[in-house]
């Protein structure tokens, strides 16, 4: 539903079908200006390419092989299996991770394809996750994801390069590529999608030590699902992107109003005070619960209205 535009918005210049879609030009376009955006949102990194200082539990390395232990060497390496297995003391040995996984996932439910000014809240979605893939690319990261829609939850294996960037913009764009039977890729059914099983598979599919970002409105957010962000903090860094359209803050001024999906109409009259603070209340609440959330488990939280200029709000 799209009902009217701000025309100082940054959208001001969009075609109304840029309000309500995007085009895979329009993101690749995006690439000069995700420049711009650092994605370190705990602790800085170091100069070396692609490696992190992390806050998370983990090594920040990556098994190589495993040789004989040597004087010196850190007992806690000693490779256990390898020195029953032939009688003689191994010792483990790790490179360094040089490149991060970056895990971006987008939010395409019903609830998202919906503006009362600026574009849809998918659309500010679809954008805030081409810039943060396109940031991950230039930093030499490596870029993976999935996007959900009410039934259907599509997800992509973290690669590098350009064309892992291209890949997943053309799976926001166009699902027909994911829903192939490349091993890099894989489709997941559902009667009906919630958050709730959405982070569940991402538990399942972010290795430890991966940069994951959720961009949502975060409707339907309950203890379960709330669960399972806790469980993925405690391994991955977390950004939750809180995407809303000024209506969702406030009704408008005093009158009768008719909203429609095409298929069921709700008549809201703002002359009722009471109904607009319960109303402004309501969403005060729900933002604060994902603040407050975000907070104790360590999470970075960005908030992004569909008026708002994606790039600002990441920068």
């Amino acid at each position: 539903m799209l009902f009217s535009k701000n025309k100082n918005s940054a959208s001001s210049n969009a075609t109304p079908n840029e309000r309500v879609s995007v085009s895979l030009k329009s993101l690749i376009d995006l690439a000069k200006l995700a420049t711009r955006i650092n994605l370190h949102h705990s602790e800085n990194r170091s100069q070396q390419s692609g490696g992190y200082v992390s806050r998370f539990k983990g090594r920040g390395m990556e098994f190589d092989e495993s040789r004989f232990y040597q004087p010196g060497d850190d007992i806690r390496s000693i490779d256990w299996r390898v020195t029953a297995r032939t009688g003689k003391t191994h010792t483990k040995v790790f490179r360094e991770e040089r490149e991060r996984p970056v895990f971006i996932s987008v939010d395409n439910r019903k609830t998202m394809q919906f503006a009362t000014r600026g574009v849809f809240k998918s659309v500010v979605a679809t954008k805030l996750a081409s810039l943060l893939a396109w940031a991950a690319e230039y930093h030499g990261d490596r870029i993976g994801g999935q996007t959900f829609s009410d039934y259907e939850c599509w997800e992509l294996k973290p690669q590098n390069g350009r064309h892992a960037v291209l890949r997943f913009l053309n799976a926001l764009v166009s699902k027909t590529d994911v829903t192939s039977s490349k091993p890099e890729s894989s489709t997941h059914i559902f009667e009906h999608t919630t958050l709730e099983q959405i982070l569940a598979r991402l538990t399942q599919h972010a290795r430890p030590g991966s940069l994951v970002y959720i961009i949502s409105d975060f409707r339907g957010l309950n203890d379960s699902a709330e669960i399972h962000l806790s469980k993925l903090s405690r391994h991955c860094e977390i950004v939750l992107v809180f995407i809303y359209d000024p209506l969702e803050i406030s009704l408008p001024a005093k009158g009768r109003y008719r909203f429609t999906d095409t298929v069921r109409d709700v008549i809201v009259d703002t002359m009722d005070q009471q109904c607009l603070l319960n109303y402004q209340q309501r969403f005060e609440l729900r933002k604060q619960c994902l603040e407050l959330l975000a907070k104790k488990q360590g999470m970075s939280f960005i908030q992004c209205s569909t008026l708002d200029d994606p790039l600002q709000c990441l920068r």
